[in-house]
């Protein structure tokens, strides 16, 4: 690892998620900067590229995309990978050790051996980003997937959802847009009410029938393409239609138990459930720039039961909250080699 005097340096975060992966590289920071981070922080470059999770596209896409972004990142800083310090891969899809070690070993390839690497759940990278680096508290992301991911000071962990669409992450984009296109098949076969989203979806995907929304769904299996009528969904609710309203509400539901369900595991509210814990609230489900808004739904609904929960909508895109933890991790070891 390098001192704190290590010039040139810089630290990489990568949020590989459902849609996209992104990959930033930020300069080390002085020592002193910590918690008090320069505002804005000096982001040297940012690349962008598509999926990364190996279970949407297989191993060697996710590989490759991994490689190809932290590649364009260092090429736009001007920088090489001697220059890397460390590097934390948040990961949609690692789900388990064995998916750690393979996404390591990768990155290990790439990287000389005093690069301190990190490798995470996608959900880790979005807590960081609200948190500044510190692991504390419960995510809740919902976008195109959703997962609810938490950590106790002492390092305990827990998560909630995350299992992609077949195995019901139903608060998600997913979730809710394929709920969606279920309502307009159902309405259509009379085995359910009529709803606006009938129109508002043929229109958008400029089809004539009902009939041609099974060929359209099957056609590509892409999450991310039938979470795109998310809005369609939100639209139709705030104009009063109670089919759309009702799948929101659902969502709202579902995120709500995914939260308590970290909550409850880790203890986060306390034994009283009145301690004080961050929700850090993330993805394009839980923006708060519409009248129906599921983020202030979900939260309100948590608040219920836990009083000491607060939001926090980061200011950093969880690309950056990986970088934030990378530097944490590294500051941490630098504190403890001091008192050794």
């Amino acid at each position: 690892m390098g001192s704190e005097s290590d010039e040139g340096g810089v630290i990489l975060g990568v949020d590989g998620g459902t849609t996209s992966t992104v990959c930033v590289c930020l300069p080390l920071l002085p020592f002193a900067a910590v918690p008090q981070l320069p505002d804005p922080l000096p982001v040297l470059s940012r690349a962008t590229a598509g999926c990364s999770n190996h279970n949407s596209v297989g191993e060697n896409a996710a590989r490759e995309t991994l490689e190809q972004v932290i590649r364009e990142a260092l090429t736009r800083a001007g920088k090489n990978y001697s220059e890397v310090r460390a590097v934390c891969l948040g990961i949609s899809g690692v789900n388990h050790p064995s998916d750690q070690d393979r996404i390591f070993n990768w990155m290990r390839e790439i990287f000389p051996g005093h690069v301190k690497i990190h490798v995470q759940n996608d959900a880790v990278a979005a807590l960081a980003s609200g948190t500044m680096g510190k692991l504390h508290g419960c995510v809740l992301i919902a976008g195109t997937g959703c997962i609810a991911f938490g950590f106790t000071e002492d390092g305990r962990e827990a998560r909630a959802a995350g299992a992609g669409p077949v195995l019901g992450d139903w608060g998600s984009g997913y979730g809710i847009a394929s709920r969606a296109l279920t309502a307009v098949v159902k309405a259509h076969d009379g085995r359910g009410p009529p709803t606006m989203l009938t129109t508002s979806i043929l229109q958008s995907l400029n089809l004539s029938s009902p009939d041609e929304i099974i060929g359209w769904t099957y056609a590509d299996s892409s999450w991310a393409r039938i979470a795109a009528l998310v809005p369609l969904v939100v639209s139709c609710a705030e104009a009063g239609d109670q089919v759309a309203d009702e799948i929101l509400k659902n969502a709202v539901q579902e995120l709500t138990l995914s939260v308590k369900a970290v909550v409850q595991r880790l203890y986060l509210a306390g034994e009283d459930g009145n301690a004080s814990f961050p929700v850090v609230m993330v993805g394009g489900v839980l923006e708060a720039n519409r009248r129906w808004d599921i983020g202030k739904e979900v939260f309100d609904s948590i608040l219920k039961t836990y009083t000491g929960a607060y939001p926090i909508r980061p200011k950093f895109e969880p690309a950056i909250g990986a970088a934030l933890f990378a530097w944490n991790s590294m500051m941490n070891d630098m504190e403890a080699n001091r008192h050794r």
